[in-house]
């Protein structure tokens, strides 16, 4: 079996907007954009891949057409390992992080989905079985900057059956407001994405000690400051998460030697893929830390996110962007239900993007 093409796709879809739009590197967000590979084979089967997009989507399908794909072509999609290997090879004077290696996590979890519809398996089968139909999923709340409009969304995922909410919130007045809204009995993460000095976040940390969080992520900037985190993690007092933005396995294992994390989060569209994800769980339970991945994306990223945390011998959290849409080329398969998201069933990732939807939510290069 040969690759006999590479082809890029970017999805924008609309947010439904109730009350105040979400706000995102400072800016109102209104849509969320979803970077889609596909792999051909000439013996007809294809595989489906999601590179990290959103608002760096330009960047990352530049390096994927022009510096990935063109190395796939003609090469055994079934030797993922081999494959993935040369390709990390090739191009890694561009960079170890970033762009290139959102390409390549993009090519591996495609491969991936190739691999289960081959077997006529689903992916987490292939990657060692699980006793669980679905998972459990937690609401990740966009920000807000405001109790007023967070407040309302924070009732909603209640309402809606989530028993686990983070929310994306710097300020520690608001930070309070959340801990009063979810109740105390109802697990609460912030995401602080990366605001402060080290000495900022101790500070933070003490100050939020009484809501009993259960963790803080990303407090410090830059997030690459291994013994930054492990001063907050030794100080501040609260639970420490972090790694969307750690670009391989290797980098992880140098995180846990430090002792900056509590909870690693790697990003699947970001880290390398199924491949690199595996390692990561792996490096997590050699090291006692627990993994809880990224996976704010709607389509093969969570899918494939599902099916790696499936696998494992504990039970993993699955992140859900609290946002809703009319409609996505992926269905019902990225809602959870009741507070947790089914594992898919059919073969591969389980749910090819539908042509049409795909078609219309489509961005032109």
């Amino acid at each position: 079996m040969k690759i006999t093409a590479v082809t890029t796709f970017v999805n924008r879809m609309p947010l439904l907007i109730t009350g105040d739009a979400p706000m995102v590197g400072g800016q109102a967000r209104t849509a969320m954009e979803t970077l889609l590979v596909r792999i051909d084979t000439d013996a007809g089967v294809t595989g489906w891949g999601e590179g990290f997009g959103h608002r760096v989507w330009p960047a990352t399908r530049t390096a994927l057409d022009r510096m990935v794909a063109p190395l796939c072509i003609g090469r055994d999609p079934t030797a993922i390992a081999a494959l993935m290997y040369d390709l990390a090879r090739s191009v890694h004077g561009a960079g170890r992080n970033g762009p290139l290696m959102y390409a390549l996590s993009a090519i591996d979890i495609a491969l991936w989905d190739i691999a289960g519809k081959i077997a006529n398996r689903p992916l987490y089968q292939l990657l060692g079985g699980s006793p669980r139909a679905d998972l459990p999923a937690y609401a990740s709340l966009l920000r807000y900057g405001k109790t007023s409009a967070m407040e309302p969304r924070i009732n909603e995922a209640l309402e809606r059956g989530y028993k686990l909410i983070k929310i994306h919130e710097i300020e520690p007045d608001i930070i309070r407001a959340a801990r009063r809204a979810v109740g105390a009995n109802i697990p609460l993460m912030v995401d602080c994405n990366c605001p402060w000095t080290v000495a900022q976040a101790v500070a933070i940390c003490r100050e939020l000690r009484d809501l009993k969080l259960e963790w803080i992520e990303e407090p410090v900037w830059p997030p690459e400051d291994h013994a930054g985190l492990a001063r907050v993690r030794a100080e501040g007092g609260i639970t420490v998460a972090g790694g969307e933005n750690t670009g391989s396995a290797n980098e992880f294992h140098r995180l846990f030697e430090r002792g900056a994390l509590d909870v690693a989060q790697p990003s699947i569209t970001k880290v390398g893929g199924v491949s690199e994800m595996q390692k990561v769980f792996a490096l997590g339970e050699a090291h006692g830390v627990r993994v809880v991945p990224h996976s704010a994306y709607f389509g093969p990223g969570l899918l494939a996110s599902i099916h790696v945390s499936a696998a494992q011998s504990r039970e993993v959290w699955i992140e859900r962007f609290y946002c809703d849409f009319a409609e996505t080329p992926f269905g019902e398969a990225i809602n959870p239900k009741n507070g947790r998201i089914a594992i898919p069933q059919d073969p591969g990732l389980g749910v090819d993007p539908d042509p049409a939807l795909l078609k219309k939510f489509m961005v032109e290069a």
